[in-house]
């Protein structure tokens, strides 16, 4: 790769252009979207890094966000409000060229070899002040070639998409308004942009890139942003479609919104990753709650497409298929993760498969082409709610297989009990709540929720090996309580909100229920049932023992990032105890080979990418005034 700098000036103002040679020394294997493919698979066929030689592992370069001098400025000029929260950013790679998103909605290139910047570019979009629901918060970018021009497609906090040469870091002024759109606009409703942004990297399949939203979590009115999904020509940002995942009047799901719900009901909204089948031409849609995840009395129906999976066409944005994984939902059980695309053999049949993760713990396996369930769903009865107003399906979904990846609900049987005192401590707490299997509704008195909204599975997703059909899945274990309230009827127009201490009780300050509290499970595709699964982490083991118990081993820690899956490792990270760490197991059993110590908590997914014959991993830590990406090689 050769790198050119060329300076010059325009009247007054004197600019530096750098264009990037990108034809790589050597061949560069490439991690070209935030899950490795459009299939999210987050898998790598490179093999230089092995079980055989995984220790070896040493730092190679560290690179520093823009941002952080920013941060700190803001923060001499008690500019709290403006700091940023974790880095979650994944890198991704073309012909050992890293291209990054960060916190602040700035957009760098770094030489893969040496760590240097090759080009920033500052679409400013913090400074039109802090987004919702998590503030200052962006996962990554995505690429397009033609094989003649390259971009870099970025969504901004302020809620606009941007097109970025990949050679240059200019703005494409041919793209929407002098190289950005209003994502805003469009949506067949006037959008209050301080409730409406962008979190995650958008979806490039051919010449068409599809954009979902983050908004509002914390709304309190019922009319909110709808969280409708686009796809925008990449060439000149025009809309091309647009599918309405509150549906509107005439179209397929309307009579799902009651009494007129869907003319105001917003969220219903795709702030995850999504992905794709480029052969087939399909984009799988894994959208999130209404307004507002809690109560649902002011959109009674089933509410199609929450919590959907929704398979559309890419070129038109039709609707294929769907599934509703949670009909009326009021547990913030909003799909958490891109679906895995990947083909498995089940009893003899070749099947396209694409595998959803659900914040509940469970894997739903459909066939990518038709929609039709690879093992039984099963309609089941579930507890009523105590709201007035309220008006729950008396059903929910599950699959008869694979079996849920986490614990589902509170009983007597899931609670701590590593000595008698716990024990005792744990049943007593509960009592001052309502509890029961999973799908208790939200009360007034308070209920717990097993899984929370935090999962199960998480926004970090799955890996899926295309080699052998197995799905891995970091999980955590966290209990929480949910206590509806009437509002102020001047501040809100909502029958009930959720309000109070959103914490679950915790006896003697550990957790509520059985470890693991963090967790690795493999599951095989091919025959539904799980491979094994190992605690993650050490977690609180020490505190147990202090409290008289019995060593009970490592009991696990919900703190994980996306998995990275290598042809003999997979790659995890978290903090646990005080330690920050990029584990390595071994896929086929899950025993730990490595850990690589680091000097921040990581938050971003592990990547892996080829440049000049060396394999890299790379993974972002940090957060606020000292964010980074690392990356990691054979010496």
């Amino acid at each position: 790769m050769r790198i050119y700098r060329q300076a010059y000036r325009l009247g007054s103002i004197a600019y530096l252009l750098i264009s990037i040679d990108l034809s790589p020394t050597l061949h560069a294997a490439d991690w070209p979207s935030y899950g490795s493919d459009s299939s999210s698979s987050k898998y790598t066929a490179l093999e230089q890094i092995s079980a055989a030689n995984v220790t070896s592992l040493q730092t190679r370069w560290s690179w520093d966000s823009p941002d952080n001098p920013t941060v700190l400025e803001n923060q001499a000029q008690q500019n709290f409000i403006a700091t940023p929260g974790a880095y979650k950013v994944t890198p991704i790679a073309i012909d050992g060229v890293l291209y990054v998103s960060t916190s602040y909605g700035r957009v760098a290139a770094i030489d893969g070899v040496s760590g240097e910047s090759l080009w920033v570019y500052d679409s400013k979009a913090w400074e039109t002040g802090r987004p919702t629901n998590l503030g200052y918060n962006h996962r990554g970018v995505s690429y397009w070639s033609d094989g003649q021009s390259s971009r870099i497609l970025m969504p901004t906090n302020d809620a606009y998409l941007y097109s970025i040469d990949a050679s240059t870091g200019l703005v494409d002024p041919q793209f929407g308004d002098q190289g950005r759109i209003d994502l805003t606009l469009g949506l067949g409703r006037e959008v209050d942009r301080a409730a409406y942004t962008q979190i995650s990297a958008p979806l490039v399949v051919g010449d068409i890139v599809v954009v979902g939203s983050s908004i509002s979590d914390i709304p309190n009115y019922k009319e909110a942003p709808p969280g409708h999904v686009r796809g925008f020509d990449v060439r000149s940002g025009e809309r091309v479609w647009i599918f309405n995942t509150i549906p509107q009047a005439g179209e397929y799901g309307n009579e799902t919104w009651e009494e007129g719900a869907w003319e105001y009901t917003g969220n219903t909204n795709v702030w995850t990753l999504m992905s794709a089948d480029e052969e087939l031409g399909y984009v799988y849609l894994p959208i999130g709650t209404p307004t507002n995840d809690w109560f649902g009395g002011h959109r009674k129906g089933d509410n199609l497409f929450a919590e959907s999976l929704v398979c559309i066409e890419a070129a038109t944005g039709k609707r294929v298929w769907h599934f509703q994984f949670v009909h009326h939902g009021v547990w913030d059980y909003d799909l958490p993760a891109a679906p895995n695309l990947i083909d498995i053999n089940v009893a003899g049949k070749p099947i396209k498969a694409v595998a959803q993760v659900t914040k509940q713990g469970f894997v739903f396996v459909f066939d990518r082409v038709t929609g039709e369930p690879v093992w039984p769903i099963e309609e089941r009865v579930v507890p009523r709610s105590s709201i007035p107003g309220e008006a729950l399906s008396p059903t929910q979904p599950f699959p008869s297989k694979p079996a849920p990846f986490e614990p589902q609900g509170i009983s007597e049987e899931t609670l701590i009990d590593f000595t008698p005192e716990l024990r005792n401590e744990a049943l007593q707490a509960i009592e001052k709540f309502d509890y029961g299997p999973l799908y208790t509704p939200p009360s007034l008195r308070g209920t717990i929720n097993f899984p929370g909204w935090f999962g199960g599975g998480g926004w970090q997703g799955a890996a899926a090996d295309p080699d052998t059909g197995i799905l891995y899945i970091p999980s955590g274990s966290a209990p929480m309580v949910v206590t509806l309230l009437g509002p102020d009827p001047e501040k809100s127009n909502f029958a009930y909100m959720r309000g109070g201490n959103g914490a679950a009780p915790s006896p003697r300050g550990l957790p509520l229920t059985k470890p693991p509290y963090g967790r690795i499970t493999a599951i095989n595709l091919n025959t539904g049932e799980h491979e094994w699964m190992v605690p993650h982490g050490e977690g609180v083991r020490a505190r147990i023992i202090a409290e008289g118990a019995l060593d009970p081993g490592p009991v696990g820690s919900p703190s994980r990032t996306g998995p990275l899956l290598t042809k003999t490792l997979l790659f995890v990270a978290q903090e646990d105890g005080g330690r920050y760490l990029l584990r390595a197991f071994d896929k086929t059993n899950g025993a730990v080979l490595h850990e690589i110590e680091m000097p921040l908590p990581p938050s971003g997914t592990p990547m892996s990418y080829s440049a000049q014959g060396t394999q890299y991993i790379a993974i972002a830590v940090g957060a606020g005034a000292d964010s980074r990406i690392l990356s990691f090689a054979l010496p």
